[in-house]
């Protein structure tokens, strides 16, 4: 089966073509201002080499940073309403009352709170209100605004009024994009509620991303159905994935700790992969990235819900030292590397720069840092040592010591003995490890929803079911699934023998 994975850095885009588990052509380059033409001198190289074995290209897996950087950097984003079903309760904290000003600013939102919701006993509140559902579908409408979130009370447990409240908005509006909440977030209104208007803000943006991807294969003459990699490490279908961006947030570390699991052959291990901005470091745990379970900020807006457990650092191979004073970033010159650094003819002191320095790589022109003094840059590295280190172990959960795989572009600044660590890995093709990691991507689905009124097995059944359900609505083939988690934590406070049920299962892709 040949497959080519793509993911795209805020410094590099790299890409890899593989048969089965072979690599046939791998490449790096910088990631363009534009984005799209380094994906698609990428793509041109990689699919050259495709021709040799007379079979044409099975899939094509990609990997983007389009939306992260689209909340970050406050652009791209679309105008959006919220409606919000809690009244009476929840009005003295409204919708997006603790985001950012410039973001909240950026979405322009219309915002609504209507009468409905539940009790955490699945008991409701006090009755929706159609009319008031319908009354701001109609001001929402004379705003011209296409993208709506709506979420109520306790909605993980009782998705009734969200339901109810979307078949209203797109009576009114029937090109309406809806984003209900309980189908993203968990149990907490205000982190659930801001995942959702962060994926309406992003939906536009979705749409427009797979047409260009689907443009630059197009002309690079792959005709394979293309796939985007979600936080947790597997992928889903590219019109799929538009529709819920926000699960691709965190896909570029995933990729790569996905990647330092087929590299390396472990299952159990920690991670760093280091960029050319940043550093991530995580912890694998059977094969995959482990999940969050705590508040996750997006762009200083605070949500929970599916997303890796990652520690990122500003430490990258762009990372820009102070010359005077040895601070290591946490700026970077990013993609600009290539003309900036000073190994390769710039005038910026990088990470780098002080790497081929001290003789740790072989890249650009050594002479130009033959000026600096040995002693800054042993002191430059033993700050990045202790960078590492204090990363490493505020991510690690045993006293006992683990080991480390060293992947990404800028694996080299990683030094070959840390505290806690009982090894250091480094392997052939990491810096290429998250193109790999979506090229062998699998497909996933999950449920997490709290049930009632049912056994214990009825409720992981129905569970399993769903989560199967969509596994297969995202691309995978239901021959192919199989169970990879089950929680189930009863919830003594509810009636009716009330559990949450987290199940998630897996399979590769199906190919018609």
């Amino acid at each position: 089966m040949k497959r080519i994975g793509i993911d795209v850095g805020g410094t590099n885009t790299d890409a890899v073509l593989i048969d089965g588990e072979k690599i046939i052509a791998s490449i790096k380059v910088p990631t363009t201002q534009d984005v799209m033409s380094g994906v698609k001198a990428a793509l041109s190289h990689v699919a050259g080499h495709a021709g040799a074995s007379g079979r044409p290209i099975d899939a094509v897996m990609i990997g983007t940073t389009h939306f992260t950087n689209a909340v970050v950097e406050r652009a791209r984003l679309e105008r959006v309403a919220a409606i919000r079903i809690a009244l009476p309760t929840g009005a003295s904290l409204p919708p997006m009352c603790d985001w950012p000003g410039d973001l909240r600013a950026a979405v322009d939102p219309l915002i609504f709170m209507v009468h409905g919701g539940h009790e955490y006993d699945g008991s409701p509140l006090v009755p929706m209100i159609p009319n008031e559902i319908r009354e701001a579908a109609m001001k929402i409408r004379d705003a011209g605004i296409t993208s709506i979130a709506i979420s109520a009370t306790f909605s993980p447990l009782t998705t009734e009024c969200e339901v109810k409240a979307a078949e209203i908005v797109r009576s009114v509006i029937p090109d309406a994009r809806i984003t209900l909440s309980h189908t993203l977030g968990r149990i907490g209104l205000l982190e659930r509620e801001n995942v959702a208007l962060l994926n309406a803000a992003l939906q536009s943006l979705g749409r427009t991303t797979v047409q260009a991807f689907s443009d630059a294969l197009r002309e690079a003459g792959v005709t394979a159905p293309f796939y985007l990699t979600q936080n947790d490490g597997t992928v889903a279908l590219a019109d799929v994935a538009a529709a819920n961006p926000v699960h691709s947030f965190a896909s570029g570390p995933t990729n790569s700790m996905r990647g330092a699991a087929f590299l390396t052959g472990l299952s159990d291990a920690m991670v760093v992969d280091v960029g050319g901005t940043t550093s991530d470091i995580g912890c694998l745990v059977g094969g995959f990235p482990r999940e969050a379970n705590n508040i996750v900020h997006i762009g200083g807006v605070r949500t929970l819900f599916r997303m890796p457990d990652l520690l990122p650092i500003a430490l990258g191979g762009g990372t820009i030292i102070d010359p005077e004073t040895g601070k290591i970033g946490p700026r970077s010159v990013g993609y600009r590397i290539l003309t900036e650094a000073r190994v390769f003819g710039g005038n910026t002191l990088t990470t780098s720069d002080v790497a081929v320095a001290a003789g740790l790589i072989e890249m650009g022109d050594k002479d130009r840092v033959r000026d600096l003094d040995p002693a800054f840059v042993k002191a430059s590295l033993e700050r990045i040592r202790d960078m590492v280190t204090d990363s490493f172990d505020q991510m690690k959960t045993s006293a006992e010591d683990v080991q480390l795989i060293a992947v990404g572009g800028g694996a080299f600044l990683i030094p070959d003995k840390i505290a806690g660590a009982s090894e250091v890995l480094r392997v052939e093709n990491a810096g290429v490890a998250n193109a790999l990691g979506a090229a062998m991507a699998q497909v996933s689905g999950e449920v997490d929803q709290v049930f009632s009124g049912l056994s214990r097995d009825e409720a992981i059944a129905k569970a399993e079911a769903e989560a199967q359900g969509a596994a297969v609505a995202s691309g995978a083939s239901r021959a192919s699934l199989e169970t990879l988690e089950v929680e189930d934590i009863p919830i003594a406070y509810l009636p009716g023998g009330a559990r949450r049920v987290r199940v998630r299962v897996i399979g590769d892709i199906a190919f018609n």
